[in-house]
């Protein structure tokens, strides 16, 4: 799981296999590109940071 956190100090989370790349583009900005909800490609967009999440384990 990646934990995305935007350049407004909001954050979302997304599963790992959806992110092809994290970059930084030509004007110096760090951008993510993921694939899109209904699989049909991908988009990029700004980030401020991220974080990469360990997986939890859940026990009943």
């Amino acid at each position: 799981m990646i934990k995305y956190i935007y350049p407004d100090g909001t954050h979302c989370y997304r599963a790992l296999h959806t992110v092809q790349a994290i970059y930084t583009n030509d004007d110096g900005a760090l951008v993510s590109r993921a694939l899109k909800a209904d699989q049909t490609g991908y988009y990029a967009f700004e980030i401020r940071g991220f974080e990469i999440l360990q997986a939890g384990i859940v026990y009943d």
